[in-house]
């Protein structure tokens, strides 16, 4: 499913309009990058939690030379499924 198709599902649910359904779907979705941007957490009871890790500078190596290379520490974005996603998605 992409995004269009999921707007499609949240309209045909929810008896929204696409275009208020577009805006509901790009809104949740920019308020959960805006306040991981800020280091934040934001959990969602029963889907799951979003937040930022930190990654240690770590060595590497290039893999046209082989030779080593140091990756330079970062933030990286994360998603933590929740008890309830995770039970949905067993086989």
């Amino acid at each position: 499913m992409n995004k269009t198709e999921l707007i499609a599902a949240v309209a045909e649910k929810t008896g929204l309009s696409k275009k208020d359904a577009d805006s509901a779907v790009n809104t949740l979705l920019n308020t959960i990058v805006e306040s991981v941007a800020k280091n934040e957490k934001v959990q969602i009871v029963g889907f799951g939690t979003f937040e930022l890790h930190n990654r240690s500078e770590r060595q590497g190596r290039d893999p046209r030379t082989n030779s080593p290379i140091t990756i330079p520490a970062s933030r990286v974005p994360a998603f933590k499924a929740g008890k309830a996603f995770k039970d949905a998605t067993a086989l």
